[in-house]
C-alpha cells in the first residue's frame, strides 16, 4: 500500500499519507491540488475491486453519506476511480478517534462523556431521518476535532432500511465489542440498534472499558445478547441514578424496551448534562459548547456561573468595583457602618436568619428499594449556599413518580435551635413537601416518626417559587431541635425531578 504514496489520483488529489487501513479500503491524507487543502481518501483495496458486492457497498456508501449534512457527521466531497479502482474523498479532520481518546485517558470526565454521546446522537438522528442506519458505531467510528468536536465517520456497512439483498440478514456486521443484540442473531436492524450501539459505546467512555469480553468476536456477541451490561454505577460510584437509567434504557435487550427514536435518547442526555455539570460545579471544553445547544428550560438547571461564566466574571468585577467606591465612599465621609452579609432578605422585621456551615446540608433517601441510597450528594450545599440559582436536585424519576414515601434534604444545625420560619426556593414548584424537625442523628435506613425520630411541624400541599412556612418550633416548653428536613412527597406535575434552591432558617431576634 505504502507504494501509492505520492501518487495523484486522477491528476487531483495527491495521497501523502496512510491513516487507517480496513479489510475493503485503505484511508490516506491527501491534498487536493485544485482547491490546496487536505482531504482525506478512502480508496478501495485492489484485491477486492473484482466482488461486485463489495464494491456495491462501497458506491452505497458514497452515496448514502453524501446524503447527510450535519456539523457531527463527517462529509463527503467527491467520488471517483482511478485504474478501476474506487475512492471517496472526505473532509479532513485533524485530530483523534475517541477511542484513541479512552486509551489516552482512561475514563473520561462524566460531563465530557454525556456531551460526546449528545453529539453522536445528534448525527445519527440526522442518519435515521434519512431511513439510514449507521450499522457501526464505536469510538473507533468518531473523530474528536481540534476544537474538541466528535464527528462520526465510516459509514461503510451503511445501508438504508429500504434497500434489500445487499447484505445477508444472517451475517453479523460491525465490532461485536458494540454489536446490538438483534444485529448478532441476524435480525432486522434499526435505528434503534445504533442507539444501543451508542449506550455501549457510552458506557466505555464512562468505565475505560467495554462491557463485555470472550475468547472471540461471537462469545463477545452473544454476551450482548443473553448478559445485561454490568452495573456503571458499581464500576464509577459517581455516576448518578439519572445517568444510569439512560444507559440501561439505551442498552435494552429488546428493542421495544428501549428508546423509541433519537430524540428521546437526545432529551434525556440533555437532561442528565445538565444535572451532571450543576454537580461538577463547571463546564470545560466541548461541555461548554454542547450546554450552549440545550433548550432553555433544561440550561436553567445549569448554574448561572456555569452558563454565562463570563457575564458571572464581568458581574464580580462591577460589584467589587461598586465595593470600592463604598469604601471610598465611606472613608471619605469618615461614617463607619458595617457591611450587612449577602442574604436573602428576612420575612419580616423582628426575625433573624440562622445561618448553618456550608456543609451541614445532606439529602436522605432511606427508602432506597432500588438505585442509590443517596439523593444528588454533590448538589446538597448549593441548597444552603446563599444562591437561589443554585440548585439541589433529587434523581431522575422517569415514571413522573417517587413511587416511595419519600425523599429530601435536611439541615444539621449542629445544635438545637428554635425556629420560627423556614423559606424555601424552588425552580420546580408545584411538588408537595412536609417539614420534619428531630433531635437525633436521622436513621439512613428507615423514617422513623414519633419519640427518638422525626416529628412533622407542616405539610405544604403545593409548595411555589417562594415558600415561606411558619413553625414555631419555640413552645411553652422551649422545645428546639437540631435537624431540619425537607421531605418532598410528591415530584411537581408533569417533572422527573425536584428541586430545592434555597432552605433559609429564621428565629425571633432577640
Amino acid at each position: 500500500m505504502t507504494t501509492l504514496l505520492g501518487t495523484t489520483l486522477n491528476g487531483r488529489y495527491r495521497l501523502e499519507a496512510r491513516i487507517g487501513a480496513g479489510g475493503m479500503s485503505t484511508v490516506y491524507r491527501a491534498t487536493d491540488e485544485t482547491l490546496q487543502r487536505q482531504v482525506a481518501i478512502k480508496l478501495m483495496n485492489r484485491e477486492i475491486t473484482t466482488d461486485s458486492g463489495q464494491l456495491e457497498r462501497f458506491r452505497r456508501e458514497a452515496r448514502a453519506v453524501a446524503q447527510l449534512s450535519h456539523p457531527h457527521i463527517v462529509g463527503v466531497i467527491d467520488y471517483g476511480e482511478d485504474d478501476g479502482r474506487p475512492y471517496i474523498v472526505f473532509e479532513y479532520v485533524e485530530g483523534e478517534t475517541l477511542k484513541e481518546r479512552i486509551r489516552r485517558n482512561g475514563r473520561l470526565p462524566i460531563t465530557e462523556a454525556v456531551a460526546y454521546a449528545i453529539e453522536i446522537a445528534r448525527a445519527l438522528g440526522t442518519a435515521h431521518a434519512r431511513h439510514i442506519v449507521h450499522r457501526d458505531v464505536k469510538p473507533q467510528n468518531v473523530l474528536i476535532d481540534e476544537e474538541g468536536s466528535a464527528k462520526v465517520t465510516d459509514f461503510g456497512i451503511a445501508r438504508t432500511r429500504d434497500e434489500e439483498g445487499l447484505t445477508a440478514d444472517g451475517r453479523v456486521l460491525g465490532t461485536t465489542d458494540y454489536v446490538s443484540p438483534e444485529q448478532a442473531l441476524g435480525r432486522p436492524v434499526t435505528g434503534q440498534s445504533d442507539l444501543y450501539s451508542l449506550g455501549v459505546v457510552l458506557y466505555e467512555k464512562l468505565t475505560g472499558e467495554v462491557p463485555f469480553k470472550g475468547e472471540n468476536q461471537v462469545a463477545v456477541a452473544m454476551k450482548h445478547v443473553r448478559e445485561f451490561l454490568p452495573d456503571v454505577q458499581y464500576m464509577r460510584p459517581e455516576v448518578s441514578a439519572a445517568l444510569a437509567a439512560v444507559l440501561d434504557t439505551a442498552t435494552a435487550k429488546r428493542v421495544e424496551d428501549r428508546y423509541a427514536d433519537d430524540a428521546e435518547l437526545i432529551a434525556d442526555l440533555e437532561d442528565v448534562l445538565a444535572i451532571e455539570t450543576a454537580r461538577a460545579g463547571s463546564a470545560t471544553g466541548e461541555v461548554t459548547s454542547v450546554l450552549r445547544t440545550l433548550p432553555s428550560q433544561t440550561r436553567r438547571r445549569i448554574p448561572f456561573r456555569v452558563r454565562h461564566p463570563g457575564r458571572a466574571v464581568a458581574l464580580a468585577l462591577l460589584l467589587l468595583a461598586i465595593a470600592g467606591g463604598v469604601v471610598t465612599w465611606l472613608v471619605a465621609t469618615r461614617t463607619h457602618h458595617e457591611v450587612p452579609k449577602l442574604a436573602a432578605p428576612a420575612p419580616a422585621a423582628h426575625l433573624t436568619q440562622i445561618r448553618p456551615c456550608p456543609s451541614c446540608a445532606r439529602d436522605y433517601n432511606p427508602d432506597a428499594t432500588s438505585g442509590p441510597k443517596t439523593q444528588s450528594p454533590q448538589l446538597d450545599g448549593l441548597a444552603i449556599d446563599g444562591n437561589a440559582n443554585t440548585a439541589w436536585v433529587t434523581e431522575h424519576y422517569y415514571s413522573g413518580s417517587l413511587q416511595k414515601d419519600g425523599v429530601g434534604l435536611y439541615v444539621d444545625m449542629g445544635s438545637p435551635v428554635a425556629v420560627r420560619e423556614m423559606v424555601v426556593y424552588t425552580q420546580t414548584p408545584g411538588f408537595r413537601a412536609q417539614i420534619w424537625v428531630s433531635n437525633s442523628p436521622p436513621d439512613p435506613d428507615v423514617f422513623k416518626a414519633g419519640p427518638g425520630g422525626w416529628t412533622k411541624l407542616a405539610d405544604i400541599p403545593s409548595v411555589q417559587h417562594k415558600q415561606a412556612i411558619g413553625l414555631r418550633t419555640a413552645g411553652s416548653d422551649g422545645t428546639k431541635y437540631r435537624y431540619y428536613l425537607v421531605w418532598i412527597k410528591t415530584l411537581p406535575h408533569g417533572q422527573m425531578v425536584a428541586t430545592l434552591n434555597e432552605i433559609i432558617l429564621y428565629r425571633l431576634t432577640r
